[in-house]
């Protein structure tokens, strides 16, 4: 696990939105989340080298810095996504009015069985 220690002291300080969890005996896995901290995937690192975790967090997007002070381009600011979940938002009430429609249409039939209790 040389190797991904070496990843931790030296290169996670460089990357933008990385954060390191220590957890106690467990195996290293880069656990990737989305904008709402939900869990996307886990990565094992145990069987990686330094360079090899490098090239995974590039292809997946992540902004690295030549030092850890520099300051973040706009453009990776909610790397590794490529653009903010929130820029084009729309209202609160058309994102849900496909949820709203189903709900009152499944409350107008009582023999409507519901699968999610």
């Amino acid at each position: 696990l040389r190797e991904v220690k070496a990843f931790v002291m030296q290169d996670i300080p460089l990357y933008h939105n990385l954060v390191m969890k220590h957890i106690p005996g467990a195996d290293p896995e880069l656990v990737l989340l989305n904008h709402y901290y939900e869990e996307l995937d886990r990565i094992a690192l145990t069987d990686m080298t330094r360079s090899e975790i490098n090239e995974l967090l590039e292809k997946l997007g992540f902004y690295k810095k030549a030092q850890p002070e520099d300051e973040v381009p706009e453009e990776f600011r909610f790397a590794p996504a490529k653009d903010s979940p929130f820029k084009d938002e729309r209202p609160f009430k058309s994102s849900m009015s496909t949820v709203d429609t189903e709900n009152a249409s499944s409350e107008s039939n009582p023999e409507v069985k519901h699968t999610d209790l």
